[in-house]
């Protein structure tokens, strides 16, 4: 813990770019950085306490194996350390927070376990969490508002050729979407063709030749009218397009996916639902309706689908007609929580296709 505590201070020092790996209890991290007096600019948690019991989150001050022992042998005394381990490690990131850190929940469920292990971590309202998710302060407004969300697709080949091909298919696309996007989403478009740019170099591929890109609607479809043609042509082999649950539309999650829907109504999962029974009949391949999502039972609701493009005109039908509705179903929702990014994305995914009517009359000053 000393080594760590002195190689960061030299690396802050030397404002070097790296990256430092601890194995070991953040908790200890945490409290020992306050000791020392090091300014955490930016903190989070990413722990798997969407299963605090079963090895998502071990406690402080003793062993991982003593810990697994407990686990199996002692799961009520295990579930108290685990809650105590809970209430410091809030404690520590409030000190933290006092002194100028700004930290955000990741959304698997660090704060909502920490506020059921009696944590200081509520806010005055004593119904919300003191600290946002990156949703609420980060993604939701950059990306899923504006449609930005993780596209996904897998080479059927298995051939590492046609993962490059495709790669360089959506660079192409990106970049003429680029000359002609609003300026409320160049930097959105520019950050994802330096990702799609670096992706090979990066050797990102573990196992299947696939790929994930953060796109919008009109993105979506455009690449994979672009896929399906290179397939026509037999540019490429066969392409599965799908998406993570963590999207715009798909999952119903109120500590994450959908934790800056301000209206109400993040605690439904009618969007994931209907996301599911929409994609079905627009022409998916597969779609498939379930629980968890790293975030717990219980606390989400996730919709997903998978499409083969094998180079058809009907192929090329239903991807326009699926992908279309896939993101604004989401967009839809958000502009009815007034977010601003999405009334703009829904009046714009109106102008460039007027057969989607959404209800608008309420926010219609916004709109303007």
């Amino acid at each position: 813990m000393d080594a760590l505590s002195t190689r960061v201070r030299e690396a802050k020092n030397n404002k070097e770019v790296v990256s430092i790996a601890y194995v070991g209890n953040i908790v200890d991290v945490w409290e020992k950085f306050e000791q020392e007096g090091i300014f955490v600019e930016l903190g989070s948690d990413q722990t798997s306490l969407h299963n605090p019991w079963a090895g998502g989150y071990y406690p402080v001050g003793q062993s991982f194996e003593e810990s697994n022992r407990m686990m199996a042998e002692e799961p009520e005394l295990f579930h108290e350390k685990v809650q105590a381990t809970l209430r410091r490690h809030a404690a520590a990131v409030n000190a933290h927070s006092a002194r100028g850190t700004y930290f955000f929940d990741y959304g698997n469920a660090f704060l909502l376990e920490a506020s059921r292990a009696g944590a200081e971590i509520m806010a005055n309202n004593g119904i919300d969490f003191k600290y946002p998710s990156y949703v609420q302060d980060i993604l939701g407004p950059m990306c899923f508002d504006y449609g930005f969300g993780p596209f996904r697709w897998v080479c059927a080949s298995g051939n590492p050729e046609d993962l490059q091909k495709t790669d360089a298919i959506a660079c192409q696309v990106l970049e003429e979407m680029m000359l002609r996007s609003p300026e409320e989403i160049q930097q959105q478009m520019a950050d994802n063709i330096q990702w799609i740019k670096g992706a090979q170099q990066n050797k990102l591929v573990v196992g299947s030749q696939a790929r994930i890109l953060y796109a919008d609607a009109e993105g979506r479809m455009l690449i994979a009218e672009a896929f399906n043609k290179a397939i026509e042509r037999g540019d490429i082999g066969p392409i599965i397009l799908g998406r993570d649950h963590h999207d715009v539309s798909g999952t119903d999650s109120p500590y994450r996916e959908t934790s800056n829907i301000y209206d109400g109504s993040r605690f439904t999962a009618d969007m994931a639902i209907q996301n599911v029974i929409g994609d079905s009949f627009r022409g998916a391949t597969w779609v498939s309706i379930h629980n968890g999502g790293g975030v717990g039972w219980g606390e989400v609701i996730n919709g997903g689908f998978g499409m083969l493009l094998d180079g058809t005109t009907e192929a090329d039908r239903r991807l326009k007609m699926m992908l279309h509705w896939d993101v604004n179903n989401g967009i839809a929702r958000r502009s009815w929580a007034r977010n601003e990014g999405a009334v703009f994305a829904i009046k714009r995914a109106m102008e460039v296709e007027p057969r989607l009517k959404v209800t608008s009359q309420w926010f219609r000053l916004i709109c303007k």
